[in-house]
C-alpha cells in the first residue's frame, strides 16, 4: 500500500514540477522534461522525476512507521 501511496506522489510532483519547467520551452537537461499529446491536449512529463519522487515518498513512508 505504501508503494501505491508513493507512486500516486510521485505522479503528482512529476506532474506539476514537469509542466512549470517544460511550459517555458526547456526540457531541463537530466531531466529530460517532454510533452505527451492527448487528442487535443499537450501534457509535460518526466520520468527520472517519477521515480526519484516516487522513491523519497516511499523513503518517507516507511520512515514513519
Amino acid at each position: 500500500m505504501d508503494l501505491i501511496k508513493a507512486m500516486t506522489f510521485g505522479a503528482i510532483l512529476s506532474a506539476t514540477i514537469a509542466l512549470v519547467v517544460g511550459s517555458q520551452g526547456s526540457s531541463a537537461g537530466p531531466l529530460a522534461i517532454h510533452a505527451v499529446h492527448f487528442a487535443d491536449a499537450k501534457m509535460y512529463w518526466s520520468w527520472p522525476i517519477f521515480l526519484s519522487a516516487s522513491g523519497l515518498a516511499f523513503g518517507i513512508s516507511l520512515l514513519q512507521r
